[in-house]
């Protein structure tokens, strides 16, 4: 059992290759066959983040392309029964003030560049992703994976979630959660989520929601924006949909003529039914702005 765990756990370190003015740095968890879930927590201050899936078994193998040696990533896993859970954080203890954050985004030097991060995930693995990023940007390409929960949170970044192959997640997604204080959240194919809850919000920035397949279960969708613009792109009419609008004088607003009003800036469809197993619930929120709907 001792072996069996080692190898398991066992990861690739410091690699000890400088090119390009780059460190690299590698990890990875082991295949195994009991384990069948993976909680993945990633934390990075700065960085261009991509995440996909992989042809390889291996649950989690991460390349790391580095700037600064001094600031290394710690990596740390552990397991019980059938499920690992493994944590990468890249801290920089200088950019945790999230004012400073913000503020070396908008007045970033033409020299400096982002550290990156590729992350391979596998098909035959449930995952948890949590990941909290500084500033960057982050790409999530979710095709041909099972994601059961999904949070991220960022100071200020662009975020797009998509799927490249049209395979819809294999398992019940609970919540897709994404918060940031400034930048963009683009979400693509987003009927392939089977997300029972869809929930982002946006200090300042925009929010971009493409569900122009529906969705195949019912799902509860928030999306808030304090300052910037926010857009959905909506099914076919005949798909049974329902929009609670909460704007303010400073927000304008642009809907599509089929939608009936029920009162209270609620919208329905022409598919509207109170009950449907496939109920889109959109619940849209936008402060100073504007809200376009298709």
């Amino acid at each position: 059992m001792l072996h069996k765990l080692c190898c398991l756990l066992m990861l690739t370190g410091w690699t000890g290759i400088l090119a390009h003015g780059q460190f690299v740095k590698e990890y990875k968890i082991n295949e195994s066959p009991d384990l069948e879930r993976v909680a993945l927590h990633f934390s990075s201050y700065n960085s261009l983040t991509k995440v996909n899936g992989s042809t390889s078994t291996l649950p989690v193998y991460i390349h790391g392309h580095l700037l600064k040696s001094t600031i290394l990533p710690e990596f740390r896993s552990s397991i019980a029964k059938d499920v690992v859970d493994a944590t990468l954080v890249h801290k920089n203890i200088e950019s945790d003030n999230l004012g400073r954050s913000i503020t070396s985004k908008l007045f970033l030097s033409e020299n400096e560049e982002n550290h990156t991060w590729d992350i391979q995930l596998a098909d035959d693995y449930s995952y948890l992703l949590d990941f909290n990023l500084g500033m960057g940007n982050a790409d999530f390409d979710l095709s041909q994976l099972s994601i059961s929960k999904m949070k991220v949170k960022s100071a200020s970044a662009d975020i797009s979630i998509h799927y490249d192959t049209p395979r819809t997640n294999q398992v019940p997604m609970d919540t897709l959660l994404v918060t940031l204080n400034m930048g963009k959240v683009d979400l693509r194919q987003a009927n392939y989520l089977q997300s029972k809850k869809v929930i982002i919000e946006v200090n300042y920035g925009e929010i971009s929601l493409n569900f122009s397949e529906g969705a195949p279960i019912k799902s509860q969708i928030l999306a808030a924006v304090a300052g910037g613009s926010l857009y959905l792109k909506l099914p076919p009419e005949s798909t049974p949909m329902r929009i609670h609008l909460k704007t303010t004088p400073l927000c304008r607003t642009v809907l599509p003529d089929y939608l009936r009003a029920m009162g209270g800036d609620i919208f329905v469809s022409k598919g509207y039914v109170a009950n449907h197993p496939a109920l889109l619930d959109f619940v849209l929120d936008v402060g100073v702005g504007a809200v376009t709907i298709e």
